[in-house]
């Protein structure tokens, strides 16, 4: 369990991070996207917010680790994490970092109601998932194939994941991780 002074501490490096890395004020692409997030959440140092962009929803997230900034979106040009919907998400953050609802990460074993299963997907990486499978004789290739997706579109989903850049189906591949984790768990009961 994460305390006050933890969690002040992931605010004020996110803080200082960001202000490094976007020093000046909002240039124009960005001014329009500032403050018009939702979905706004924080896990220790690392946001992640919805906002309606000219080809639908963007999925745009910052992360500060050792004093070093990366970030992503779903947009075109987000790749990088530099595009203007990173950028505003930033200025959003510095203006009203409480408008960001904290998520505690929750244990695999604590998942009791939707909200907690949600709490877990967003604290555990896709990486750490196939880990898990791979620790229980499962390879990432034969994973993707029951599944029914490329193994090598798994891999840039788990690799973009990293990098802060998201991919829709994220979620239910971690989801279908976990699936398969519990019931290979249930086996061995």
């Amino acid at each position: 369990m994460t305390t006050k002074m933890e969690t002040t501490s992931d605010i004020e490096a996110l803080e200082a991070a960001i202000r490094v890395q976007w020093r000046a004020a909002s240039g124009e692409k960005a001014k329009r996207y500032v403050g018009r997030f939702y979905e706004a959440t924080r896990i220790g140092s690392k946001i992640v917010a919805k906002v309606e962009g000219n080809h639908g929803t963007y999925i745009v997230s910052i992360e500060s680790t050792a004093g070093r900034v990366s970030s992503g979106c779903s947009c075109y040009v987000g790749k990088g994490g530099f595009c203007h919907h990173c950028e505003a998400l930033a200025h959003t953050f510095l203006r009203d970092p409480s408008a960001f609802r904290e998520v505690q990460p929750t244990a695999r074993e604590a998942i009791r109601s939707l909200a907690d299963l949600q709490a877990y997907l967003q604290g555990v990486t896709l990486e750490t998932l196939l880990a898990e499978l791979k620790a229980n004789g499962i390879t990432q290739s034969a994973f993707a194939a029951s599944i029914g997706m490329n193994t090598r579109h798994l891999s840039t989903v788990k690799s973009s994941e990293l990098r802060n850049h998201f991919y829709y189906e994220l979620g239910a591949t971690k989801l279908a991780c976990l699936w398969v984790l519990e019931h290979l768990a249930q086996k061995k009961a």
